[in-house]
């Protein structure tokens, strides 16, 4: 609504477009043209839009780039210690608080329909989910693991490095080793 506002249209005459059906409201203050195709992941997009400062992480970036079966039924943001936690009433979210060096590393702009869409690299998902395991479930951790192993785009200098960022080597090393 505020980029709207800003090129000059009124609430009125947002609301007006909206009752004709000519836009669609997506959440609270997000709309978008009915006659575009549906979004490919409206809940990612959603999230991006109300929480630019954001970043996508744990199982919803695991779905993001595919080395998860699990399903999220929450969109897992991350944010700075020191900022406040996001709430939205759809889709359902779960913030998680990063120190300032682990929420800024690893991070990849994605463009879902046009929006940029800010969501932590594979490398940097495993990392976090290792940080997070008690949470998540190991099972999830391990699947993730093996998942990304199969990949073509294997990176251990990188989980590495992220590992040691995330203050979760030690932790790592054994697993990675074992798929080894």
């Amino acid at each position: 609504m505020s980029e709207a506002l800003a090129h000059g249209i009124t609430r009125y005459m947002l609301y007006t477009l909206r009752d004709k059906g000519i836009i669609e409201q997506v959440t609270r203050g997000v709309y978008r043209l009915a006659e575009l195709p549906p979004i490919g992941n409206p809940d990612l997009v959603t999230v991006s839009l109300r929480f630019p400062n954001a970043v996508i992480c744990l199982i919803s970036a695991l779905a993001f780039h595919g080395i998860t079966t699990q399903i999220p039924h929450e969109v897992s943001v991350a944010v700075p210690r020191d900022s406040r936690m996001p709430s939205l009433d759809f889709p359902p979210i779960r913030a998680h608080k990063f120190s300032d060096a682990a929420f800024r590393a690893g991070i990849e702009e994605h463009q879902i329909d046009g929006v940029p869409v800010r969501i932590y690299s594979p490398e940097k998902t495993l990392a976090d989910c290792f940080k997070f395991r008690n949470k998540i479930g190991m099972d999830v951790v391990l699947e993730a693991l093996k998942l990304y192993k199969a990949r073509k785009k294997f990176n251990l200098a990188g989980v590495l490095e992220y590992a040691q960022i995330c203050r979760v080597d030690k932790v790592m090393k054994p697993y990675l080793e074992a798929t080894l």
